[in-house]
């Protein structure tokens, strides 16, 4: 047994794990991981697949295309990474030295940068049952950028071997610089946009800004500031749409002859269009800059601004540069382009002044400031990724400076923000106290009118009470001496025994029917008894009152005797006995009635003798008729 144990503790010891197994705990250790990586590939591959659709429908409807299917497919690669920012270089010019190409369509930059933050979204929730928890933040992230960068890099290798190439030193930087900050983005959606991030980026800012916005309330103002930036920077790149549209309009005649002078066939005025449109938001953000002050170049040496316009002498025939002014100093009518930074102003200090009622003056003008630099800060980012170069000598500047822009921008927000934003802060509390004086004010007349109308009301219930317990006791007092003298005038009025009271004499003037004498053991029957239909062979038969002498010593009823009605004068049975079984069919007492009438109508009432003496008022003895007895089941069921 020594033996065998040693060899039982070896044999229990864990095995290695198969290669299944080792495949299993990967794949469930890294979902995100890998949904990651199919996502961003399939991101890539979607926005590849659109813009090589588009340039191959263009390729295949030119009337003569100056290349082969693969010279198509090479220019949608690299218009695929000009869409992130890559600088393309042009080999095949007429000068023979490579020119670059920067300038970005904004416009199809949207469709890459849409794409990585929907996959970098969808990556974080890999399980769509909502089983499994949500894939850790940096997971998805690097998922999602290595395979869009996977096959960004295959799309750049490939889009080397054609005219358009792509500069490294930007596909270097650009590319992934773009899909970072775009997955970025998707991930901090995806986890609900939590504040962390946020509060380490805030901590890179200066001593003074970074005890403003992580102070109490911190997270407040920088929404504040951050929305303030936003409707600026709406109001300054709409204003720059609305001047490019009226100056397009304005210079309609040149547009349309440079639309129709570039091209001739629709397969190309098509394509021209198409460019037009993906780089209207590039026009819009050089009308903001041209609003600010600084303008735009068109050429190395050559800007156009409110106060001097300079154009380049040769320009490419683009539809969308005939909207640029003439050349010459300007007119009142540039300079009312400054109404739009104004507005833009305006509008960032009003949301300043609106969202820092509750703080100090000082610290809204601080607000405001930050507004201004975040303004600033976004509007120099699009000035710089809306221009760039366009060949080389005089196109190697072509668009607004970004530098410029921002420092005017910054400019404009701290001297219309600013003031703004105090002026709103003060003028906005005056308000909101007067609005809260006259508040308070109408709610204590309200309150003064509804106590004084309880009052009233109160007042009223109480008068009627009094008045209403005044009559009752009034009523009272006159009831209680009414009472005794009541009492002794009937004591003091003499007996009539001989005279009948009206009631009697009313009841023996007329006829009574003969009654047959009642059974001396027969029991008193109750006048209000219910009426049975009479058996077979059975009269009717009324009650009558036996007159009888008034006693000597029994003093005259002052009340008349009361007499049953004419319907109550026939008992047939004892008021104790139980008759409800009798009435339950409705026919038969229908045929009762029936029968009683029609034997009312039979029987004639005997005339009264003339010498009939009238009913003493003290009578109280009756004569009763002997009533028949209730029907059996057999007598009503055969009536």
């Amino acid at each position: 047994m020594t033996g065998v144990i040693p060899m039982t503790a070896r044999r229990s010891s864990p095995r290695r794990p198969s290669s299944s197994q080792l495949l299993t705990r990967v794949r469930d250790r890294s979902p995100g991981l890998a949904a990651g990586l199919v996502g961003g590939a399939v991101a890539a591959g979607l926005g590849l697949g659109a813009l090589t659709v588009l340039v191959m429908v263009l390729w295949i409807s030119s009337p003569y295309p100056d290349s082969g299917p693969g010279g198509a497919l090479h220019v949608a690669a690299a218009l695929w990474l000009l869409a992130h920012g890559v600088e393309l270089v042009r080999a095949d010019t007429l000068s023979g030295v490579p020119a670059p190409v920067g300038v970005t369509p904004l416009l199809l930059s949207v469709v890459p940068v849409w794409l990585v933050h929907r996959a970098a979204r969808d990556a974080v929730d890999a399980d769509d049952d909502g089983v499994a928890p949500p894939v850790s933040a940096r997971t998805a992230w690097a998922g999602v950028v290595l395979g869009y960068l996977a096959v960004g890099a295959g799309t750049a290798l490939y889009a080397a071997g054609g005219s358009l190439r792509p500069s490294w030193a930007w596909t270097v930087l650009g590319l992934p610089t773009v899909v970072a900050l775009s997955a970025g983005t998707g991930v901090w959606t995806a986890y609900g946009r939590p504040c962390g991030p946020v509060d380490r980026l805030l901590r890179l800012l200066p001593p003074g800004a970074r005890r403003v916005l992580l102070g109490p309330r911190g997270r407040e103002k920088f929404l504040v500031a951050v929305r303030a930036a936003g409707a600026a920077v709406a109001v300054s790149v709409g204003g720059g749409a609305g001047l490019v549209a009226v100056s397009s309009v304005w210079h309609g005649d040149v547009a349309r002859e440079a639309f129709l002078r570039l091209t001739e066939g629709w397969s190309g005025r098509c394509a021209v269009l198409l460019l037009c449109v993906t780089l209207v938001p590039n026009a819009a953000v050089w009308g903001a800059a041209y609003a600010l002050g600084p303008g735009f170049a068109l050429g190395a040496g050559h800007g156009v601004g409110p106060w001097v316009s300079d154009p380049a002498p040769m320009l490419p025939p683009i539809p969308l540069l005939a909207a640029v002014p003439d050349a010459g100093a300007g007119t009142p009518w540039n300079w009312a382009a400054g109404v739009v930074p104004l507005a833009a102003g305006v509008t960032m200090g009003w949301f300043v002044g609106r969202g820092g009622m509750r703080w100090s003056v000082r610290r809204t003008a601080v607000i405001a400031g930050l507004a201004a630099a975040v303004s600033a800060a976004v509007l120099a980012v699009a000035a710089g990724m809306a221009g760039g170069p366009l060949g080389v000598g005089v196109l190697a500047r072509f668009g607004p400076v970004w530098w410029q822009v921002g420092g005017a921008a910054l400019a404009w927000g701290v001297g219309v923000a600013v003031p703004v934003a105090v002026v709103v802060r003060v003028c906005g509390g005056w308000v909101a106290r007067w609005r809260t004086a006259a508040a308070t004010k109408a709610v204590t007349k309200a309150a003064a009118k509804a106590a004084e109308e309880a009052s009233r009301a109160l007042s009223l219930a109480e008068a009627r009470a009094t008045a209403s317990r005044t009559t009752t006791a009034s009523r009272t007092t006159e009831a209680s001496r009414a009472t005794p003298q009541k009492a002794t005038a009937q004591k003091a009025a003499p007996p009539k025994a001989t005279e009948p009271s009206k009631a009697t004499a009313a009841k023996s003037s007329t006829p009574a029917k003969p009654a047959k004498p009642a059974k001396p053991s027969g029991p008193s029957k109750s006048p209000r008894t219910p009426v049975v239909a009479p058996r077979d062979g059975v009269t009717l038969r009324k009650k009558t009152v036996t007159p009888v002498a008034p006693e000597a010593t029994a003093p005259p009823s002052p009340r008349p005797v009361p007499h049953p009605k004419e319907s109550e004068a026939y008992d047939l049975l004892p008021a104790d006995e139980p008759v409800e079984d009798v009435w339950r069919d409705e026919a038969l007492r229908a045929r009762w009635d029936a029968l009683r009438d029609e034997l009312r109508q039979r029987t004639p009432e005997p005339e009264a003798p003339a010498n009939t003496e009238p009913e003493p008022p003290t009578a109280k003895a009756e004569a009763e008729a002997e009533p028949p007895a209730p029907p059996s089941p057999q007598d009503r069921g055969t009536s």
